[in-house]
């Protein structure tokens, strides 16, 4: 009951990291590109080194401890890729403009005029806080499901999508800063935005749990590795190095990497 309790604190923790974003706002100023690319990186490195070092390994030793060596390894990478899939449909739905990783998102809001009737502009937040709060929620069923089985790896991971959030969250309360003047109105729905995480722990809890074994965590680990490894190479990097130059980006991916590594190690 711990193990839930913790799991489920993690995963709301997580979620709100997109509230840290939204308090881009209250502090209004012209986002700096060059900090956003760093940043950028910073969350892909972070995300990247968990997913090879941390969560595809561990879904792989608990897959082959009960499926064998050889199916266990199918079922590992089939997992990983079948995650990669399921991210790239969802992103395929989602239409680039509304999509939280593009970066015109954040750029263009932030040379907006302010103008309490841009609608244009309220639409692209709004959207873009539900187009959040879809891909948040695999990612909420992840931290659950992985906190309940190794809580050290459900913080690492945790850790991770809370950094990749934040940059989510300017892209919603920039835009709906800008049409509508309030700050409370952006910081708010940034916030909300973020809630699709415990929600996808709420329903992984009611439908998962019951029938959570080393196998079904294991293919869930393996998916999620998969789907945290696209969002790096196909978003985030990409992302980071059209805001500021290519080195800065690269930067941030070492430093995201040397973070995780030594979160990962403390709590060894």
């Amino acid at each position: 009951m711990d193990n839930i309790f913790f799991a489920f604190a993690l995963t709301l923790f997580a979620g709100l990291s997109t509230g840290l974003g939204g308090l881009f706002t209250l502090f209004w100023k012209r986002p700096n590109a060059k900090f956003l690319s760093i940043i950028l990186g910073f969350s892909a490195g972070v995300m990247i080194y968990v997913s090879f070092v941390e969560i595809f390994n561990e879904a792989r030793i608990q897959l082959v401890e009960n499926l064998g060596q050889k199916l266990g390894f199918w079922v590992t990478t089939g997992a990983f890729f079948g995650g990669i899939l399921l991210i790239a449909v969802i992103d395929k739905v989602i239409p680039s403009y509304d999509n939280p990783h593009e970066s015109r998102n954040i750029e263009e809001a932030a040379y907006c005029d302010l103008g309490p009737n841009s609608g244009k502009l309220l639409r692209t937040g709004v959207f873009t806080a539900l187009a959040i709060a879809i891909h948040n929620f695999p990612e909420g069923l992840a931290s659950f499901t992985s906190a309940i089985k190794h809580p050290t790896l459900g913080i690492a991971i945790a850790i991770a999508i809370a950094i990749h959030n934040i940059p989510e969250g300017i892209s919603v309360s920039v835009p709906v800063y800008c049409a509508t003047g309030s700050k409370k109105k952006a910081f708010t729905l940034s916030l909300l935005s973020g809630l699709a995480e415990p929600l996808g722990a709420i329903i992984g809890y009611l439908i998962l749990y019951p029938f959570l074994n080393d196998i079904i965590s294991g293919i869930v680990f393996s998916a999620v590795a998969g789907i945290m490894v696209f969002i790096s190479l196909d978003e985030l990097l990409p992302t980071a190095e059209e805001y500021g130059e290519h080195h800065l980006s690269i930067l941030g991916l070492i430093i995201g990497m040397m973070f995780m590594a030594l979160s990962l190690l403390l709590f060894i």
